[in-house]
């Protein structure tokens, strides 16, 4: 090859990386500035300092919140310390988190709890709790009955399937059975950096049930939250570098059809659907970039996002609470019961607030 062929490679070359450098920081939100939006009366939760980084409630306003993760790549203020799952009530005006106890089939010291998500029995209204829990950052799904009275978990079960091989959230649909996103396809740390970098659509949304895995929904940039609609027809799921939240329809064997994406403008992580409105709340990342490259000086800032009529031709999409991270860093879910309000943080605080 001649010099001025090999000047052209270089160029063609030069330019693919500036363009995918360019759409790499507009996923990643590198290039966004915010604008705060206050909510009045709120409180950081005393108690909570290693993160909350889910959080799923029952009917009653008791809710669970997952603490102490630990990611590749990703800031932690505790990291020798096990992660936990914590239970607040939400009834109260201020909240006093207290740890579960974990029954014996789970190492407590290598316990490092992820997504969460509950399945109440309907006959004799047992609570099974969920949790991807990523020990030596692998990737299991624990199933555990909720002991209200002794504040325990009792582990019932441990899942692990090669199609379960980076879960970052479920929503549980039987004693058994779950949709899961799996966020990375690569396992690697340099490859998933490569994976976001060349903005691969690779990660996908996985059912399972004892007797039947498989893939349900492709195509996604980074599939995150997962959520399923009030009426049990719709699968909802994060796209987080993608900005979206994509509907699906879900069919009496437990595929899923496209329906829609609506663009949340931002990282939108774990999603929330509020059992009396219908409304779909996620804790949301203005600048993704900053809580893979975190600085004490530059903190990742916080986004809490309301969707309304996600099923209409206009969506609304509301920004409830946005911060620079001067008062919570990383947000990552959003919970309402009662007009009041939990945000909760991948490796932060959480802040409780009273919407009205």
């Amino acid at each position: 090859m001649g010099i001025m062929g090999k000047t052209t490679l270089l160029g063609v070359i030069l330019g693919f990386l500036g363009e995918q450098h360019y759409q790499f920081g507009q996923r990643s939100g590198f290039f966004k500035e915010v604008e705060p939006v206050d909510l009045p009366n709120c409180q950081l939760v005393k108690g909570i300092e290693y993160g909350s980084e889910d959080i799923e409630r029952l009917p009653n306003g008791l809710a669970f919140i997952s603490s102490g993760l630990k990611y590749p790549n990703v800031k932690s203020f505790a990291p020798d310390r096990p992660g936990e799952i914590l239970l607040v009530d939400m009834n109260d005006d201020v909240l006093h988190p207290e740890p579960l106890q974990l029954s014996e089939g789970v190492d407590a010291s290598s316990f490092n709890p992820h997504g969460l998500s509950v399945y109440i029995d309907e006959t004799d209204g047992t609570v099974y709790l969920f949790v991807v829990n990523h020990p030596d950052h692998k990737s299991f799904i624990e199933i555990f009955k909720f002991d209200e009275k002794q504040k325990t978990l009792l582990h019932l079960k441990t899942i692990k399937h090669p199609l379960l091989h980076s879960v970052n959230e479920i929503v549980a649909v039987g004693p058994e059975s779950f949709y899961a996103t799996n966020d990375h396809y690569y396992q690697s740390t340099h490859m998933r950096f490569l994976e976001g970098f060349l903005g691969l659509k690779l990660t996908n949304v996985v059912y399972y049930s004892p007797g039947d895995v498989r893939e349900v929904a492709s195509g996604f940039y980074s599939a995150n939250g997962i959520a399923i609609s009030n009426d049990k027809k719709f699968i909802y799921a994060a796209d987080l570098t993608g900005h979206t939240v994509n509907v699906y329809e879900k069919h009496a064997n437990w595929s899923l059809t496209f329906v829609k994406a609506v663009d949340v403008d931002t990282c939108a992580d774990n999603l929330f659907v509020d059992p009396v409105t219908g409304d779909t709340w996620t804790g949301a990342h203005p600048n993704l970039y900053k809580v893979f490259d975190y600085k004490n000086e530059d903190p990742p800032g916080s986004e809490v996002i309301r969707i309304q009529n996600i099923h209409s031709d206009e969506p609304i999409v509301t920004r409830v609470y946005v911060n620079n991270g001067s008062v919570i860093q990383a947000t990552s879910v959003a919970v309402v019961y009662k007009k009041k309000l939990i945000i909760g943080t991948v490796f932060h605080k959480a802040l409780y607030c009273q919407l009205d």
